[in-house]
């Protein structure tokens, strides 16, 4: 395992000394450790494994044929151990209706490899829209927990033992939220949609996107403990909604003051919190897997964009954002060698042209009864230009217009004194 980023001393010239001496001896230590990993493995590393990660792959019935393809292609990955379906089992022109549910139910049912299922935006957040049905959105996720989500294990024939934070008596409704281990890496789901975690900007209480920030944050905090009381190697987790680490909001004294001058609220914020946290609990790497909402050269990226308050990066948390050409023809792999230094491997795979089609899964009655017209909303009226109303504050990061400005952007060369990453580009 990298050691772990040492702490900044003192300024001045012994503060630089003592600096260079303790960066000179994490590097050498790195540099042992790796060298032991690759010339010596140690006896008792477990076997080397992969698993699949997928979103968005059905946006139509007529995806439907070309998901079975990718879900048998993966099964015949021999060291493929699971797949984690991250978010959008429809599409979100497609009507939230209880038969479309069992449809794609009985697909994720039908894959040969144990299947986690992560609910997405599509799925239940954006089902009050005009084409998602007009319903309302808390009552769709609590149907996909009653279904999709009903089981004590995951999906498919050979299902993978997991547990859900539904065990716990104060987070009894959060089944979506799970734990599973695979020799010593913990791996964790939650509910946090695209595109800012169902944070709803309308007066009063928010209430489903307050109660689940609390109950996400448990759950991380739980498996960041519960991962250093294994002595695990690494803890991933997993999510469907683009967190932007990019867009870094400090917490303000004075954020009273505004007035007039509201800033677009971050949803993901208290996630971004709560992975800091684990990684001061929980020393060993750990990996944030989510979909990018967008295409990603190569089909997926790695960075380590997570910071601290104080805008130090987090040297020991890493994330792979996901975005294929071709989301129902491509998935992407990450390849587990607990032998090596470097614990994780990524890469691309697509679906071979030459594969047949699975038989048909026995149809499901499709409702076609016309959906009731959503009523008109009347537009807000626009507020005030915030320059005209208030100076800008001290510490304020927002822009005169009341846009956020981007944080620190992350820089491709590894900082002294992190880490190095346990993740890599599959050759």
């Amino acid at each position: 395992m990298p050691p772990s980023a040492p702490e900044r001393p003192a300024a001045g010239p012994r503060g630089r000394r003592a600096a260079a001496r303790i960066a000179l001896a994490a590097a050498a230590a790195f540099a042992l450790a790796q060298a032991t990993a690759l010339a010596a493995p140690p006896r008792n590393a477990a076997a080397s494994y992969a698993f699949a990660v997928v979103s968005g792959v059905i946006e139509s019935p007529a995806d439907e044929p070309a998901a079975q393809r990718m879900l048998e292609a993966i099964a015949r990955e021999r060291d493929v151990a699971f797949v984690v379906y991250e978010g959008n089992l429809k599409g979100v022109k497609e009507a939230c209706r209880d038969p479309l549910y069992t449809q794609r139910g009985a697909i994720l049912d039908a894959s040969r490899v144990p299947l986690v299922f992560v609910p997405g935006r599509n799925d239940w957040a954006a089902c009050n829209t005009a084409a998602g049905g007009g319903y309302d959105p808390v009552e769709r996720l609590d149907f996909v927990r009653q279904t999709l989500l009903a089981d004590t294990a995951s999906r498919g024939p050979a299902p993978l033992q997991i547990t859900r934070e539904s065990e716990v008596a104060r987070f009894r409704p959060y089944r979506e939220n799970t734990r599973w281990v695979r020799d010593d890496t913990v791996f964790i789901a939650l509910n946090a949609p695209a595109p800012n975690n169902h944070y709803l900007i309308a007066g009063g209480r928010n209430g489903e996107f307050e109660d689940r920030i609390i109950a996400n944050g448990f759950w991380i905090d739980h498996a960041a403990e519960y991962a250093k009381r294994r002595g695990a190697r690494a803890l991933v987790v997993f999510f469907e909604g683009n967190p932007q680490f990019d867009r870094y909001e400090r917490a303000e004294r004075f954020a009273w003051l505004r007035f007039n001058r509201p800033r677009p609220h971050d949803g993901f914020r208290e996630l971004k919190r709560s992975l800091v946290k684990a990684a001061t609990i929980f020393r060993g790497p750990i990996l944030v897997v989510h979909a990018s909402g967008e295409t990603v050269p190569g089909g997926f990226a790695i960075d380590r964009p997570l910071h601290e308050d104080n805008g130090e990066r987090v040297g020991n948390v890493t994330r792979i954002a996901i975005g294929p050409r071709q989301p129902a023809n491509q998935w992407v792999r990450v390849s587990a060698t607990p032998a090596l230094q470097t614990l994780f491997s990524v890469s691309l795979h697509d679906v071979p042209k030459n594969l047949p089609v699975p038989p048909a899964l026995p149809a499901v009655p499709r409702d076609e009864t016309p959906l009731p017209r959503m009523p008109e909303i009347p537009a807000l009226p626009e507020l005030p230009d915030a320059s005209s109303v208030a100076p800008p504050l001290p510490g304020d990061s927002g822009a005169p217009d009341g846009t956020s400005r981007p944080g620190p952007a992350p820089s491709p060369a590894q900082a002294p004194g992190l880490p190095a990453s346990s993740v890599q580009r599959a050759p």
